[in-house]
């Protein structure tokens, strides 16, 4: 994972905001390295992570796929059929163009290690611009390892790429994996 960006898809509406949505949707914008993740193997994780066996209540919330081009469609399309056969139900994941994406606010980029304000004041000294805060891929990643969504073999091999202070690669080794500081 290179990067990633929170935002709005799919819809009419021109700059929507959280509070003035429209008809788009809650989406992430991700930016990956093919060579270390393929796009396949980003599906499987879609899948693995969301229930798109129930329809949601509002379109913002929907189980939706945005492709770039037709080799991302075609793939999706068939992730998807994989799933169905294997589950044996009809999903109502959607599978869509891309055709504008929107940038959420500030506030919902990063937002789990946002919540840090310890760890992320570092950061945000590293990276004084909030695009370069957000486009960061130390960034993202502390912001997944926040969230549990790696491994704390993962974190310990990676965490002194990150640029952080002893101190804060403590604290983060700590918040995420209490467990792992006595080993």
């Amino acid at each position: 994972m290179i990067r990633t960006r929170v935002g709005y898809a799919g819809g009419e509406k021109i700059n929507p905001t959280y509070h003035a949505l429209g008809n788009h949707s809650e989406t992430i914008q991700i930016d990956y390295d093919p060579e270390k993740i393929t796009y396949p193997q980003l599906l499987q994780i879609f899948w693995d992570n969301h229930n798109y066996k129930l329809k949601s209540f509002s379109r913002q919330y929907m189980s939706i796929i945005f492709f770039h081009n037709l080799k991302q469609q075609e793939l999706a399309t068939q992730s998807m059929q994989e799933q169905e056969k294997k589950l044996d139900t009809k999903l109502v994941t959607e599978i869509l163009p891309l055709t504008q994406f929107y940038r959420a606010e500030d506030y919902h980029q990063k937002y789990k290690l946002q919540l840090r304000e310890d760890i992320s004041g570092e950061l945000k000294k590293m990276y004084p611009n909030f695009q370069d805060f957000v486009d960061s891929t130390a960034v993202a990643r502390i912001n997944g390892f926040i969230g549990g969504h790696s491994t704390s073999e993962q974190l310990k091999k990676e965490i002194s790429t990150y640029g952080l202070t002893e101190a804060s690669e403590k604290y983060l080794l700590n918040l995420v994996y209490p467990s792992i500081q006595d080993q």
